[in-house]
């Protein structure tokens, strides 16, 4: 297990103890937690007790249990939709009004703790916050497949990804130069490339390459650059992107790296996104009518 793995661990626990959520009421409304996350998810709109069992990453017989009690205490009621057959769970009035002294009473508790946090700070917790659970969604879609380090067995079968994604993105071959022996490439000290699969097939991968270059003061830059990252369409928007992309921003750092650098073609829109949310920053300098090349700072 990692130092930060530990630290974050240990931090939820003290955050989960705060909150009293391991008592078996959290509130003053009466309520435990679990019952608590159904109001407010039925808050939204009517559920059936699979998908509230979906949204609670519970199972659906401890679904059931709590819509009955909650039922029970008039705090839910429910209609039974005529072409599916299957009982979709809403809010009472009595229900609306128990959930909305819930939320009074934890939004005043949350309330004073940002009342310790500046303005800044309570964004950045925001967004942490926001990355975090973003994360680990990711992270749960992602269990099927493995990464491991390319081998010069793998060069057709990632060239063939490659090729399709730039098809795709109606990009020339010719723009990001040769890659169907992109082991050779990647087999020099310090560069590295991972690959996606799954049940043995390669499904998309992306790489990192170092070099040294002078800057204008004549002193040595050490230099990465993020290449060749491609995904078939199954990869994406499950995280893999940023998955390799963070991936390779960790090797360049541990490599000594001054700064990282990537260029992407104008139709590559979501890499964009995905790049510029990662801190990197567009170089005017260097950025054509077709192309635009970003780089992050690493010390």
């Amino acid at each position: 297990m990692s130092s930060a793995a530990s630290e974050i661990r240990g931090l939820v626990r003290q955050l989960l103890r705060h909150r009293g959520l391991l008592d078996n009421i959290y509130g003053n409304a009466g309520l435990t937690t679990v019952q608590c996350h159904a109001l407010i998810e039925l808050e939204q709109t009517p559920l059936s007790a699979e998908t509230l069992a979906e949204k609670l990453n519970i199972d659906v017989a401890n679904a059931s249990r709590t819509l009955a009690i909650l039922q029970n205490n008039e705090n839910v009621s429910y209609h039974v939709e005529s072409k599916k057959n299957i009982p979709y769970y809403h809010l009472t009035a009595k229900g609306k009004e128990r959930l909305h002294a819930h939320h009074i009473q934890i939004n005043e508790e949350i309330d004073s703790y940002l009342e310790q946090l500046d303005s800044d700070e309570v964004e950045q917790l925001s967004v942490s916050l926001s990355r975090y659970n973003r994360a680990m969604e990711m992270a749960a879609k992602q269990k099927e497949y493995s990464l491991r380090q390319l081998e010069p067995a793998d060069n057709a079968a990632i060239a063939a990804v490659i090729r399709r994604a730039l098809g795709e993105a109606g990009i020339s071959e010719s723009v990001i130069g040769p890659f169907d022996t992109l082991s050779t490439n990647y087999c020099q000290k310090g560069n590295a490339y991972w690959l996606i699969t799954k049940q043995g097939s390669i499904l998309g991968g992306g790489g990192v390459a170092i070099s040294n270059l002078q800057n204008t003061n004549q002193s040595n830059v050490t230099v990465c650059s993020i290449d060749h990252l491609y995904l078939k369409p199954q990869l994406r928007s499950i995280g893999f992107g940023r998955l390799l992309a963070v991936r390779a921003l960790k090797h360049g750092r541990a490599m000594g790296c001054d700064i990282c650098e990537v260029k992407l073609h104008k139709h590559q829109t979501v890499a964009l996104r995905l790049f510029l949310s990662l801190g990197f920053m567009p170089d005017i300098e260097n950025t054509s009518s077709s192309t635009l090349k970003l780089s992050k700072n690493l010390k």
